[in-house]
């Protein structure tokens, strides 16, 4: 096999496979099973010995053994649903071999009379007899039970002995692959090639040995391969050649002096990695990553300012209409008012948007706030210059590289994210993109203080929210549930609402899934123009909208949270001038970890130390309290356990960047981990 059909095989369809047929096919397909190299990662939970053999007098009951005996006679009851047996022996004692739904002709065929056959399985007792029922193997052929037997995590309908069986076929055709490493990686690893590895890791003896130098080369392998995909996409954004926008630094200055506010050193450092990107001619590709309510708006909107003085349109999308319209408004606040901008609204009316639109592409509307609409085919620029993306946590990779076409060639692209999230995470899922961290908070931003409550203490809780009432404040009441749920014990939110309405009339309002958008919108506008005080909540309060007179919030069930959402949720209060509250609110019969939680919350503000204690905890595969459509899933690699090997891989990709090194040796490598469609010309 030359090297292509070497790792083109591992990429081949499961029917590939001797005794694969369709039906076993579709059920590992169920488990996102495709083809060859995905059952590779199908490793060994533990393993049964089978190798040794047993006498009949010391068979233990209970317990999976390997015994040879003679079959001696076969007891086919003519009673339907009765088991079909075979009297068995050797020289020390007697066992049957019993079978359920087994066809007469097929027990004869397995279990000839006067035969000596290897049999093994759980060991029975009945009527004063050893017995196995259904023995997982039977063989006149003794070597192929006397071995180790390893055991899965099985996809339902595939047995262990069908599953041992593939998977040995495959470790035993491995192809030999061309090495992609060079010499220097391959000495951190002790050498070893990726084939020997692969047969290493599924070695029942090293069952969980995550530290040996087999385990440590295939994680980096997986890591190194999404870091790859990432450098090339970099790479094809920076190729293209762009016009450079004239940043105006008086003119920035002289916004920033009029703020209400001074900025942090975190904030001036983004803005000018920011105008760096504007002022070149290659085009930005960055992420503004910063902690709830650390300032990443008005960073934004400079980076549209220094847009529009160069003669360019700005386009702004926020997941939501309500965030969409707080952004307009600061924009209308901050500048000046020969900037004509524009909201682009759901609730727009068929005029009002014609005349949007047709503005737009006569450029006479310098920048436009909205949701997704505003990337619609209709909606279309003069001279578009800059796109920002607040909020995008779920826009994947493809999605990224798609929005950047779109702007067309001069158009730069700033994402912004408030999830705070570790290192390296952020490697693995924005690494196609530069990167900007605002860790710090403004000067004026007070700490939260947080606070534990028994569930039954609630009436303490109610007296300090009237306390709360009556010095003008307004609160947030967050519960995990709409409806009750027999299953969980959670408080619902009606039933929740309910109860405070009693306690405060006319001052109580409730959010929910299943409140229509424009009825959630008029609610949030509600509460912040301070109509009512309690604001009832699932837990969609959205992130980054701003209720400066929103004080307190109570988290109920907030064992039932995760750590980085329970952040979030915390950074709704807190954005005006007042000292604000938390109130994480639980039943008694708490686990470890959710007292380590609360814990952690009640010591820390700081997102990114959550989030790195949360991915302790939790492990990476969800920390932000939904699934991530651009998190890596990794086999192996971990981004707790392997942070060493995460930064290799980063200092392999700088020097394969800076030497500008070809990558055609890593085809095979990007093939099998990536199936990159995204850069099929190196792939």
């Amino acid at each position: 096999m030359d090297n292509k059909t070497n790792f083109e095989y591992l990429l081949s369809d499961l029917t590939a496979l001797n005794g694969v047929g369709i039906k076993t096919t579709n059920l590992l397909k169920k488990k996102n099973i495709n083809n060859i190299f995905d059952l590779l990662w199908k490793l060994p939970k533990a393993y049964t010995d089978r190798s040794l053999s047993t006498k009949v007098k010391d068979l233990k009951i209970g317990e999976n053994q390997t015994v040879t005996v003679v079959a001696n006679k076969y007891l086919f009851p003519r009673i339907r649903k009765l088991p079909n047996r075979v009297k068995c022996s050797d020289e020390t004692g007697e066992l049957d071999c019993v079978f359920f739904n087994s066809y007469e002709g097929y027990i004869k065929k397995i279990l000839p009379l006067g035969k000596e056959i290897t049999v093994s399985g759980k060991i029975g007792y009945f009527k004063n007899k050893y017995q196995i029922t259904n023995p997982k193997y039977v063989s006149e052929n003794s070597s192929l039970i006397k071995q180790v037997h390893n055991k899965y995590s099985l996809t339902e309908g595939i047995s262990e002995k069908i599953y041992n069986k593939i998977i040995k076929q495959i470790i035993d055709k491995l192809p030999n692959l061309k090495e992609w490493h060079s010499s220097k990686i391959l000495n951190k690893f002790n050498n070893i090639n990726w084939n020997d590895a692969i047969k290493e890791l599924h070695k029942h003896e090293n069952i969980g040995k995550y530290k040996d130098h087999f385990y440590q080369r295939l994680a980096f392998d997986e890591i190194f391969a999404t870091f790859l995909v990432n450098s090339e996409i970099r790479k094809k954004i920076k190729k293209v050649k762009k016009k450079n926008k004239i940043i105006n630094l008086n003119k920035q200055k002289q916004l920033i002096n009029k703020l209400e506010f001074t900025l942090t050193d975190d904030q001036i450092k983004s803005i000018n990695e920011i105008n760096e990107d504007l002022s070149s001619s290659t085009k930005m590709f960055r992420l503004l990553q910063g902690d709830v309510g650390s300032g990443k708006t008005i960073v934004s909107l400079l980076a549209a300012f220094n847009t529009i003085n160069s003669g360019f349109q700005v386009a702004v999308m926020a997941p939501t209409e309500i965030l969409a319209r707080q952004h307009y408004n600061l924009a209308k606040k901050i500048f000046p008012s020969n900037i004509s901008t524009e909201l682009l609204s759901g609730k727009s009316s068929y005029k009002e948007k014609k005349l949007i639109l047709n503005e737009l592409i006569n450029n006479k509307i310098n920048i436009i706030f909205g949701t997704h609409a505003i990337f619609q085919k209709t909606v279309k620029f003069k001279k578009l210059g800059l796109i920002i993306i607040d909020e995008q946590h779920k826009f994947g990779v493809n999605q990224r590289k798609r929005l950047s076409d779109k702007g067309g060639n001069d158009c730069d692209v700033l994402l912004m994210t408030a999830t705070p999230i570790p290192r390296t995470l952020t490697m693995t899922i924005y690494g196609d993109m530069d990167l900007s961290i605002i860790r710090e908070k403004p000067k004026n931003r007070k700490m939260i203080k947080t606070y534990s409550k028994l569930e039954s203490k609630i009436d303490d809780v109610i007296k300090f929210i009237k306390k709360e009432i009556n010095s003008g404040n307004q609160i947030f009441w967050v519960c995990p549930l709409i409806e009750e749920s027999k299953k969980l014990d959670h408080t619902s939110a009606i039933q929740k609402f309910e109860y405070l309405k009693k306690l405060f009339p006319k001052q109580v309002s409730i959010l929910h899934g299943k409140t229509d958008i424009n009825e959630k919108d008029e609610i949030l506008k509600r509460f912040l123009n301070k109509e009512f005080k309690i604001l009832v909540s699932t837990t969609i309060i959205e992130v980054g909208i701003d209720f400066p007179n929103a004080n307190v919030i109570v988290i109920e069930n907030a064992n039932k949270f995760g750590l980085s959402q329970l952040h979030q949720l915390r950074g709704r209060v807190g954005r005006g001038e007042k000292e604000a509250t938390c109130i994480l609110m639980f039943k008694s019969n708490l686990s470890e970890n959710a007292k380590k939680r609360i814990n952690i919350l009640k010591e820390t503000n700081d997102g990114f130390v959550i989030s790195e204690e949360d991915m302790k905890i939790r492990g990476f595969g969800d920390i932000l309290g939904f699934k991530q459509s651009g998190v890596k899933n990794f086999k192996l690699a971990d981004p707790i356990q392997n942070s060493d090997l995460f930064e290799l891989a980063e200092k392999e990709i700088k020097r394969i960047e800076l030497e500008n090194e070809n990558l055609s040796k890593f085809k095979p490598l990007i093939k099998l981990y990536d199936r990159a469609d995204i850069i099929n010309d190196i792939a």
